[in-house]
């Protein structure tokens, strides 16, 4: 898989342990992974299933059987690529309906291209307050403002960082797809990049919010 090659080669000379050397390093990595294609990483039947995808034939939480009945949706798979402590390469192959929950990367910048497929996608990014109100503490909640909240087709690629670009984000898939991922640097529990889960809440904001 040459590209997929050049690619790990371009992430090993642009990342560090401690994320991306520069913006101008980034940006190479971001344009290697826009070369790559289904085919690049064993996908393209795949891919076309996803291109042949009618959901006006489907049941919205299975795909049809044989003989016609539902079956329930398959567990979303995931691709291990590569990992070091720079960086790490992976591959979430959704099933439809399918749902990556709303989740983090804290201290990481995140490389995404959805190689094959619809999803609807869903990012949030902190709200920094200097000096949280009772409420907020009690409830244990913390503000986030909405980045994002659209359906993405492929070929595209997004980038999200530490402290912006919808750091905190879901995905439901739409139709069959796939979601190639690069993180800089890859979780780390040890290293306090361990990843958290969280639910939206509907609270009254507080004045002066």
């Amino acid at each position: 898989m040459p590209k997929i090659k050049n690619l790990s080669n371009a992430c090993k000379v642009s990342f560090s342990p401690d994320g991306p050397i520069s913006e101008e390093a980034l940006e190479r990595v971001r344009a290697l992974l826009d070369e790559i294609r289904p085919i690049d990483v064993g996908l393209d039947n795949e891919a076309q299933i996803a291109r042949n995808w009618n959901n006006s034939t489907r049941q919205p939480n299975g795909r049809r059987g044989r003989n016609g009945a539902n079956q329930f949706t398959s567990p979303i798979k995931y691709l291990h690529i590569h990992e070091s402590e720079s960086f790490s390469m992976g591959i979430f192959c959704m099933p439809p309906s399918s749902v990556i929950p709303l989740h983090n990367h804290p201290g990481m910048t995140v490389l995404s291209k959805l190689l094959y497929g619809t999803l609807h996608a869903e990012s949030y990014d902190w709200i920094d307050i200097a000096d949280p109100t009772d409420q907020i503490q009690e409830l244990a909640v913390r503000p986030a403002r909405l980045v994002r909240d659209r359906e993405m087709s492929a070929p595209e690629t997004t980038i999200l960082y530490p402290n912006r670009g919808g750091n905190i984000h879901t995905f439901r898939a739409i139709t069959p797809c796939a979601l190639f991922d690069v993180l800089s640097p890859p979780y780390s529990a040890e290293k306090g990049r361990d990843c958290s889960y969280f639910r939206k809440s509907s609270v009254r904001e507080p004045p002066g919010m």
